[in-house]
């Protein structure tokens, strides 16, 4: 199997577990893969490594909860899996320029870590695009 389908595979795992709690352990049992193979291909494919990755999506996915819901912000916090809200404070600015409670304020949902999507180009290249603009967390 070529790398571009594992990294279908594991970004296909992320998507449907984002809300629990994911090792690189995790993810590569449930898909039966050495997580040194999982963690290599996926780099090489994407530019990322997978912790960011997740770490990003799990980030959008608050910014989104930040604008479209009134949940407090802590709760936010814990559902994108971080310990405390000043850790989550903490990552969000890093990744939004600014903190959950100004982008709340703003009110202006914008997704920066959209769901990668790979292709098989015909030529035996491969090409990652992610979806809405999205950056990739590097």
């Amino acid at each position: 199997m070529n790398n571009n389908m594992v990294v279908k595979k594991v970004i296909d795992y992320i998507e449907t577990h984002i809300d629990e709690d994911l090792s690189l352990d995790k993810i590569a049992g449930a898909l039966n893969y050495s997580k040194f193979y999982i963690a290599r291909a996926f780099n090489q494919e994407t530019k990322c490594t997978i912790y960011k990755y997740i770490q990003g999506r799990r980030l959008t996915l608050a910014a989104q909860k930040l604008v479209e819901t009134s949940l407090p912000i802590v709760e936010i916090a814990y559902e994108a899996h971080y310990d405390s809200q000043q850790a989550f404070t903490y990552a969000f600015k890093q990744f939004y320029q600014c903190t959950p409670k100004i982008y709340r304020k703003n009110g202006v949902f914008y997704p920066k870590q959209s769901s990668i999507h790979t292709m098989r180009l015909p030529y035996g290249g491969s090409l990652t695009d992610s979806l809405s603009g999205g950056k990739l967390a590097a």
